[in-house]
């Protein structure tokens, strides 16, 4: 069985198409060959469902220093909890 990698193409960055989609370029290799570049094409609604999943999936890991600002805690006056969806525990 061939073992097949798909990861962001070196070089190539996310780009909007001329339909105002986002597009993200994708490396296809198997067997250790490069096979393809592929666009992994998204509407703004599908990518913000993505990002959403994505911070969704990561939220229990710390997210490392130079990740985007929203990865980061979330603090609320008063309280220490990190942003989780839920509101804020009422400070008395």
């Amino acid at each position: 069985m061939t073992s097949w990698q798909v990861e962001p193409a070196p070089g190539w960055g996310l780009h909007r198409t001329r339909d105002a989609e986002l597009a993200l370029p994708l490396r296809i290799s198997s067997g250790g060959q490069h096979r393809a570049i592929a666009e992994l094409e998204l509407t703004p609604a599908e990518a913000e469902l993505l990002h959403a999943a994505l911070c969704y999936a990561l939220g229990d890991q710390s997210p490392p220093a130079d990740a985007p600002e929203c990865r980061q805690p979330v603090h609320f006056p008063g309280c220490r909890h990190r942003y989780s969806g839920q509101p804020p525990a009422p400070v008395s």
